[in-house]
């Protein structure tokens, strides 16, 4: 819960801690190891969320609501660009949804950051915001992860939201998405997984995202190749960089003024 190295924010808040795997983009989450790194060092609120298998991590569906992380957003009195449940997300159904309440509350209350939403669950997220529907927050971004053609129709949920912004983070990219409807979208993050067990991203893959980005004038940002360049060899995600087609794409929506 402070400042980040992920490219497209500027810090991380987790009002939530926990979470389950729900589809292919989620059997490497970095979450599942830093919770068991937390926990070894003693933070509570990460305790008991994790299980081993094999050598692996994975999460034991635990989901913990933390009311204590609520006031962090108030105390941060710079503008910034904060992604909220980096470890976690907002709209798993063991999450409340008077607890999801409470942080739009927070978020309503602190308009001069811009909080970016990403969720897998979109279908929910429509469920519970279309019971609010007259609470559009200006300064909240409400995004969904495409990991490959199998979880595409999370754009329709996506579209189904009222927002202010709409993004979907094409990552990691594991396989082609093929023709989607990005209309109603505004922001596309595309980025390949990084780690030892990182599978592969394909340039042809980016490719279509980005060309269809372009179509719909969404705003195209490439975050990383991650353990796997541009010319399928594995190297650090550091030694691969951010470059694709020669240069480094950081579109992102326009941001509005707060109040």
């Amino acid at each position: 819960m402070a400042q980040s190295q992920i490219e497209w924010t500027d810090a991380t808040w987790n009002p939530v801690a926990g979470c389950t795997v729900v589809s292919a983009g989620c059997t490497h989450c970095y979450a599942m190891d830093m919770a068991r790194r937390l926990e070894a060092m003693g933070v509570t609120k990460y305790e008991g969320l994790t299980r081993k298998s094999g050598k692996r991590t994975v999460w034991n569906g635990v989901v913990r609501e933390d009311r204590s992380a609520l006031a962090i957003p108030r105390r941060w009195r710079k503008p910034r660009k904060i992604f909220v449940n980096s470890m976690s997300d907002l709209f798993h159904e063991a999450v409340s949804e008077a607890f999801i309440a409470e942080v739009w509350q927070v978020m309503r209350d602190t308009p001069h950051h811009h909080y970016q939403i990403l969720t897998k669950r979109p279908d929910r997220m429509a469920d519970v915001l279309q019971k609010a529907s007259d609470d559009i927050l200006p300064n909240v971004w409400l995004g969904t992860s495409v990991e490959d053609a199998g979880v595409v129709p999370r754009i329709t949920a996506l579209r189904k939201v009222a927002a202010a912004v709409r993004f979907i983070s094409f990552e990691p990219l594991i396989g082609p998405v093929g023709q989607v409807d990005l209309s109603g979208i505004d922001w596309a993050i595309v980025g390949g997984e990084s780690g030892r067990s990182a599978r592969p991203i394909k340039e042809e893959w980016i490719d279509e995202i980005h060309d269809q980005c372009e179509t719909y004038g969404t705003a195209f940002f490439f975050k990383q190749w991650g353990t796997w360049g541009e010319d399928n060899r594995r190297r650090s995600k550091k030694a691969n960089g951010r470059h694709y087609r020669g240069q480094t794409w950081n579109a992102m929506p326009t941001l509005e003024a707060a109040p």
